[in-house]
């Protein structure tokens, strides 16, 4: 069950970071209470707080300065949210976004994460939980600094977020790309349904298991027309992996 984000000075714990220094994080949302009550909570947190009150600002902010993480509400007035996750896939270097947002359908989280966001939280929340959920988003920002990862022709650079086969380059929704990160990443190691939702969606997410169903036919498909047949195997009882050999 979530909480309603309360701000109160007396009863701040200060979470400390996680990482040495502070993480640069860009809160982009409307309501002038909501964002100073998490600016003070952040930054009381441990991380290094930004405002931005509409689209326009944020992408001005991520054009000027560098940020690890993005709080970023949809509905914002102006340029939306979305908007917000266009101009950032634009980017070579890109912070990792949590869609802090009231819209709750199915539909809405899906759409954000195919769009580029890397976590979905719905309001009302917990603070103690986007604290933890952006702390998780700092840890695979550090995992992708790591080579990339080959096998055979197939290479994959965390960094750069790109896929090919020898030449050619694969065009893969964010979804497809960290799915096949942590199967590469953890090569041997079989992965459940709700093993996959929980690292790709966050473990609040609402998907069912045929979405991973769904997600794991299409990256099939997609290496496949690239001629990498069966990297991606099922077993019976236990979830998807790719073998060691």
């Amino acid at each position: 069950m979530h909480t309603t984000l309360v701000w109160n000075d007396a009863g701040n714990r200060g979470i400390a970071c996680e990482r040495g220094t502070a993480l640069n994080v860009l809160i982009v949302e409307d309501s002038a209470r909501l964002r100073d009550s998490l600016g003070r909570g952040l930054t009381a947190s441990g991380f290094t707080v930004d405002n931005a009150v509409n689209g326009v600002a944020a992408c001005q902010h991520l054009d000027t300065y560098e940020y690890e993480l993005v709080v970023l509400d949809l509905g914002l007035p102006g340029m939306d949210g979305f908007g917000v996750l266009r101009h950032i896939q634009g980017h070579t270097t890109r912070p990792r976004v949590l869609v802090l947002s009231a819209r709750d359908q199915i539909a809405d989280r899906v759409d954000a994460l195919n769009r580029g966001a890397d976590d979905y939280l719905v309001k009302p929340f917990a603070f103690d939980e986007l604290v933890a959920r952006l702390h998780a988003l700092a840890r695979r920002s550090q995992d992708a600094q790591t080579p990339q990862l080959i096998i055979g022709t197939l290479t994959l650079d965390p960094a750069g977020r790109t896929v090919r086969v020898q030449d050619q380059w694969l065009t893969l929704t964010p979804r497809e790309f960290s799915l096949l990160e942590l199967l590469m990443r953890h090569r041997g190691r079989a992965f459940s349904r709700s093993d996959i939702l929980e690292r790709l969606a966050g473990c609040e997410s609402t998907a069912s298991d045929r979405s991973v169903e769904v997600l794991v036919f299409g990256l099939r498909r997609k290496l496949e027309q690239a001629g990498i047949s069966e990297l991606v195997h099922t077993r019976r009882g236990f979830g998807y992996l790719i073998p060691k050999s």
